[in-house]
């Protein structure tokens, strides 16, 4: 097996690299990561490890960042342990959900020799910046199996991670699964909703990311991220846009001509990914922020034939009342 680090995905087949991704998640597609490479806070590059023909069977981004707008995503402000100020990320960047991509059906031994030389790749890249690397929202299976591979220290807990099964191909499949509590809530707060006759359409990002900017900033504001105003939540959503293309969906709620609330997902890799969320706050339509959350998005996974909503992290109790199941998020330094 041999190691090498690319300075564009655009090097590796759609493909040939979403083979590798497709169980990872929806921000370690090649689609996505292509979209994030125009991002000038960051400067992209790729580990990649293929065998003797050839063949890709292991793979990591590797982002040295220049500036990080999101607090999430800056380790000094998240009191982890160990060196301070790495400023080489390895891994997805954003959407809190990360793993190294190996190939599935790699066994366990030649798994773990893919894994470590994806390690002292991104060592070696960080040290040439004169810095040091870090994994942050690994999942569980994805820490516990760099974990292996590093021994400077054990995953560090960063956050829960909620996702919400879909058994069965329906809404009603859904709906039984819940207990008959919570069946009745769900159906209340469906009913309410639409009771209030707001027009409900499917849209590509692409047609409506102003709208959806502003109404994602004032939710940001209600939530007190100030610094998240409509000018840089359009940015985002039109960059979004423009990357991601007819895979950036929405299911938006409109009084007359008006967008009052909305939600974007992805479908990739067999699940439906929740990516963002935004409501008027004069929105009359009671229960509106559950209904985009959670039960349109899930509508529209079971039209795509998706077996799980990605719904992420804050508001954990909120989602596991309506069936999530949740596991850890780790960093790893």
């Amino acid at each position: 097996m041999k190691a090498h680090i690319a300075s564009t995905v655009r090097e590796v087949p759609a493909d040939d690299w979403d083979r590798l991704a497709r169980s990872a998640g929806l921000y370690l597609s090649h689609r996505w990561l292509l979209g994030e490479e125009s991002d000038p806070t960051a400067t992209a590059s790729y580990a990649l490890v293929r065998d003797g023909d050839g063949t890709l069977l292991a793979a990591a981004p590797l982002y040295l960042v220049h500036s990080e707008p999101n607090d999430f995503y800056d380790p000094d402000l998240l009191e982890l342990s160990g060196p301070p100020g790495p400023r080489v990320l390895a891994g997805a960047r954003r959407g809190y959900h990360n793993a190294p991509l190996t190939d599935p059906g790699l066994p366990p031994e030649r798994r773990t020799a893919c894994l470590a030389l994806l390690r002292d790749c991104a060592r070696t890249h960080a040290e040439r910046h004169d810095t040091t690397h870090w994994w942050p929202y690994l999942t569980e299976a994805a820490a516990e199996q760099l974990g292996a591979v590093y021994d400077r220290a054990a995953p560090q807990r960063m956050e829960d991670d909620a996702a919400i099964p879909l058994p069965g191909s329906s809404f009603e499949d859904y709906l039984a699964s819940l207990p008959s509590k919570r069946r009745v809530a769900v159906r209340h707060e469906r009913a309410a909703f639409h009771e209030a006759g707001l027009s409900i359409r499917h849209l590509p990002l692409g047609e409506c990311f102003r709208e959806a900017g502003q109404l994602l900033a004032a939710l940001q504001s209600a939530h007190g991220h100030t610094a998240d105003d409509t000018d840089l939540m359009t940015r985002l959503l039109g960059r979004q846009a423009e990357a991601m293309g007819e895979q950036a969906r929405v299911t938006a709620a409109y009084e007359g001509q008006r967008m009052v609330a909305f939600s974007l997902y992805y479908h990739f890799g067999g699940t439906t990914w929740l990516r963002a969320v935004g409501t008027e706050p004069s929105c009359s339509a009671p229960f509106a922020y559950f209904n985009l959350t959670y039960y349109l998005p899930i509508e529209a996974a079971y039209q795509e034939g998706t077996t799980t909503l990605h719904a992420g992290m804050k508001a954990i109790r909120a989602k596991q009342l309506r069936g999530a199941e949740v596991t850890g998020l780790f960093a790893l330094r």
